[in-house]
């Protein structure tokens, strides 16, 4: 017995079995949590549909999150399944790998717009599809941000925007959902190995210099950010909204490196 047992939800996002958003739906379904998916594109649906398999789960819905009819497709699919959902665990940015290098200046207007069009506005897009399905019984949506929003991480560039952008969205959601019983919150994990992390210039060294440098010694793992998601999405977490809540092993309180690294 889990303490999700009869909860069900949407994961957006997974890439591969190494991506956060598989991390958060392997603990949630270890806590017996029932699962549907999205991807994009026909190379993400290869690797996602082995993944979903293994855990038992058989809706899959292709998306993409600049598409209206995708969108609604999806979840007019997961209303025919379910008559509600109980949480959506948004894992979906993007940003062109050739301006996560140099300088956020150079940074140009199409990117941009495009950087927040997915990675920002998404949020909103699927919190508005998937409110109908929580309104009666509430529900618990989540996000997944980084420290590059509120202070300069090399060549995180546009994307720091992006996710100041998400994280305020959340606050706002969280306002405007909480007397649906609706809970909004965003996980930050620290620097991390997977597909998304390694398109950010530099990204070897910022895992490094991180894992030196937080308190504990270490970054996140993928069950840790898994076991933030099954506490936010639990009873344990239904008082809790609005959060930014950071998994990076301290590494966010500290003002200078280390001692023994200066």
């Amino acid at each position: 017995m889990g303490i999700l047992n009869n909860k069900k939800g949407l994961i957006m996002g997974v890439a591969n079995e190494r991506s956060i958003a598989w991390g958060i739906a392997k603990a949630l379904s270890d806590q017996g949590a029932e699962l549907a998916f999205s991807y994009q594109g026909e190379q993400f649906g290869r690797r996602l549909k082995p993944l979903a398999d293994s855990i038992g789960s058989k809706l899959i819905f292709e998306v993409d999150v600049t598409d209206d009819v995708t969108l609604d497709k999806c979840f007019d699919g997961l209303s025919k399944k379910w008559d509600n959902i109980d949480f959506l665990v948004h894992a979906i940015a993007y940003s062109e790998k050739s301006e996560l290098t140099g300088r956020f200046l150079d940074t140009s207007r199409k990117n941009f717009l495009n950087t927040l069009n997915i990675s920002t506005y998404s949020f909103i897009e699927v919190a508005r599809r998937a409110h109908p399905l929580m309104k009666d019984k509430g529900g618990c949506l989540i996000s997944l941000t980084f420290q590059g929003s509120n202070r300069v991480s090399p060549f995180y560039n546009v994307m720091g925007v992006a996710k100041a952008g998400l994280e305020s969205a959340t606050r706002y959601l969280a306002a405007d959902l909480g007397p649906d019983n609706i809970r909004v919150n965003a996980i930050s994990p620290g620097p991390m190995r997977t597909l998304a992390g390694a398109a950010v210039g530099g990204a070897r060294n910022t895992y490094k210099f991180t894992e030196r440098n937080s308190p504990l010694g270490s970054n996140a793992s993928l069950e840790a950010v898994g076991g933030t998601a099954v506490y936010l999405i639990s009873d344990s977490g239904k008082f809790t909204s609005g959060e930014i809540i950071v998994v990076d092993g301290g590494y966010h309180i500290m003002g200078m490196p280390r001692a023994e690294n200066i």
